[in-house]
């Protein structure tokens, strides 16, 4: 049953309770915490398509983008610039993390160990994590940090007799944005092809002039981008505290399990199904909030142990 189907026709029961508030707050907490999971659990699920890397150092891109936003704006602030800066800051940010970070563990790690058994990469990226985790509190410290300006500029608006903050409503924006901008990527551009080339068939794409080599770090780089992104825009709404990224890669797993390894569309519905399943958890029983993501993870491994999307796997002759 889908999340849509589930939330109509359970939705008798707060109506009928004279509740549409609740239904209301349930519904929007689910998709804003669906949408900063689907991004971070896209640059997952890419990743592992591409190169059939489980990347637990995932984790830390996300961590490291909200460390590194919640630090810059913050210091924007202090300097007495505008708060509008706060939103430049986190698309940079995201970069930034991306490009230095996935360049340097595909690289210089990775980089060595694709004929590797699939378990010693596992292995390896977990190590990363432990690392990157370390490495963030030299960097930053223990003390949280608070990079809450880009919030308040937007200020609240009213919706349905509820109070909602607008920053949080434009991660849903954000999140649409980044579904569709990876459908036309792989879909209507030639760089699209050829990850799907490559995908289907490395030794194949070698042979046709691919630069295989190029393709796998500008897909992890691509990646790291997408959890540093989802790190960095979630950043004004939390507490930026240690050990931010070791939740996020865990739920991240389970939406990509959910949907299907290596299928962006797999990531948006595991997203949505995990989200809001997570948020009737959280307002109805809150005890039985965590149980609710393995719960549906072990349901879906019983029956599809390759995911609800998962993508067509290339036969060979």
């Amino acid at each position: 049953m889908g999340p849509w189907r589930f939330l109509i026709l359970n939705s008798h029961y707060f109506l009928g309770a004279n509740n549409m508030e609740t239904f209301l707050t349930i519904l929007l907490d689910g998709l804003q915490f669906s949408s900063y999971l689907f991004i971070v659990s896209a640059g997952l699920t890419i990743i592992f398509g591409v190169m059939k890397i489980l990347n637990v150092a995932h984790g830390s891109f996300y961590a490291w983008g909200a460390y590194t936003a919640a630090f810059f704006i913050g210091k924007f602030s202090d300097m007495g610039l505008p708060d509008a800066l706060g939103f430049l800051i986190i698309l940079a940010a995201a970069i930034v993390v991306g490009v230095i970070l996935g360049f340097i563990i595909e690289q210089g790690i990775l980089k060595h160990m694709y004929e590797r058994d699939e378990v010693l990469i596992v292995l390896a990226t977990f190590g990363l994590f432990l690392v990157l985790e370390d490495i963030i509190l030299i960097a930053f410290g223990t003390d949280p940090y608070f990079a809450y300006q880009p919030m308040a500029l937007l200020e609240s608006v009213e919706l349905g007799g509820i109070t909602r903050d607008v920053y949080g409503i434009t991660l849903i924006g954000v999140a649409a944005i980044v579904a569709v901008g990876c459908w036309w990527l792989l879909n209507k551009t030639k760089w699209g092809t050829l990850l799907k080339a490559v995908i289907f068939d490395r030794e194949m794409g070698i042979s046709m002039g691919i630069n295989v080599p190029l393709v796998y770090t500008l897909t992890f780089i691509g990646g790291a981008i997408l959890g540093g992104l989802g790190g960095a825009y979630i950043a004004p709404t939390i507490s930026v505290a240690p050990g931010l990224g070791t939740e996020v890669i865990v739920l991240s797993f389970a939406v990509v399990v959910v949907g299907g390894m290596g299928s962006i569309a797999g990531a948006a519905i595991g997203s949505l199904i995990i989200g809001l399943l997570r948020a009737i958890a959280v307002h109805e029983l809150p005890q039985v909030e965590l149980f609710v993501v393995f719960a549906v993870m072990a349901i879906v491994l019983v029956f599809r142990p390759e995911g609800l999307f998962a993508p067509a796997k290339p036969r060979k002759i």
